[in-house]
């Protein structure tokens, strides 16, 4: 019998990127500053800022591991955050955590910069898949092993825009359109 698609309908991921939002405000800071992971992590964290109650800055790095479905190699930064992290509650916001490189790359990025604290949600966390020892603080969904597109998360630039998550098609062309 065939696996069931992965899918998560807008509605689930609305419901629960608020229920997030709503632990954050929790955290019992005056403040937060979100560090968004370009590009993947954008849909999630507008709507994460959007959905808390507790005032917000907002700044992102941008980091190369994927090329097509495939890791490319270890994680590279290719655009550091501009506004000093030094004493604030610093909230790292990442799309999926995958084999957790990214994230204990990034992790230990930003916790250099001196936060008072450093806290990791990520919507998507792929247990199964992980090689270092990397653990977000919130996570939104546990999935499986499986190439996941929509909601900020592509194949290719393609399919962020989708405002679900469903499993890349296993037809779906590996280059171009």
């Amino acid at each position: 019998m065939p696996e069931t698609p992965l899918f998560l309908a807008a509605e689930t991921i609305h419901a629960r990127v608020h229920a997030l939002a709503a632990d954050l405000d929790r955290g019992g800071s005056e403040s937060m500053h979100l560090v968004g992971v370009l590009k993947g992590a954008v849909m999630f964290l507008a709507d994460l800022a959007r959905a808390m109650t507790t005032p917000v800055t907002i700044d992102f790095i941008t980091m190369s591991t994927y090329e097509g479905v495939q890791q490319a190699g270890p994680p590279r930064l290719l655009h550091d955050v501009r506004i000093p992290l030094h004493g604030r509650d610093v909230i790292l916001v990442e799309d999926i955590v995958d084999s957790g490189r990214t994230l204990r790359f990034l992790q230990e990025h930003l916790g250099a910069r001196s936060p008072q604290r450093l806290r990791t949600v990520t919507l998507l966390d792929k247990p199964s898949r992980r090689v270092v020892d990397a653990a977000a603080d919130y996570i939104g969904f546990s999935i499986p092993d499986r190439f996941v597109i929509g909601y900020g998360l592509d194949f290719e630039e393609r399919y962020r825009h989708l405002p679900y998550i469903t499993e890349l098609a296993a037809e779906e062309p590996q280059r171009g359109v």
